[in-house]
């Protein structure tokens, strides 16, 4: 009984710093390695960890299966999203220079929304297939 005590307070803990963390890949991926995907996959670890330590259910009220089957999507349609506003205003799918008054500052722009699209779609897609595994034989 001890352990899982210190197992819930030490998870309570480190949650806001793997958050932390995630976020940091996230925005520093265009200017080193990481960006959406490994934001993705540490952000999902997160609530992978607190489901294992505190169980199924408490992580589905926090993170629920429906926002997450919103969220698959919706990153999709980020991603895509930024291609065709490029391909309306004149560039090619994806090119970003177009996004902006400034080429440097529309690539800048243009590959933050594609992780974003990529990190929001990695995150739900990972808690799902863990939602679908964890709840197996339940």
């Amino acid at each position: 009984m001890k352990f899982k005590l210190i197992a819930r307070i030490g998870t309570k803990l480190i949650l806001p710093f793997i958050l932390a963390f995630a976020m940091y890949v996230q925005f520093h991926g265009d200017y080193g390695p990481g960006g959406g995907f490994q934001a993705g996959v540490i952000s999902a670890a997160m609530v992978i960890l607190y489901a294992v330590i505190f169980g199924l259910e408490p992580a589905k009220e926090i993170v629920p299966p429906v926002l997450l089957e919103i969220l698959v999507p919706l990153g999709v349609l980020i991603f895509a999203g930024v291609g065709v506003v490029t391909m309306l205003k004149g560039g090619a799918f994806l090119g970003y220079s177009v996004l902006m008054h400034d080429a440097r500052h529309g690539q800048e722009w243009g590959i933050l929304l594609v992780e974003i699209g990529v990190l929001v779609t990695v995150f739900a897609t990972m808690t799902l297939i863990f939602y679908i595994f964890a709840g197996r034989g339940r």
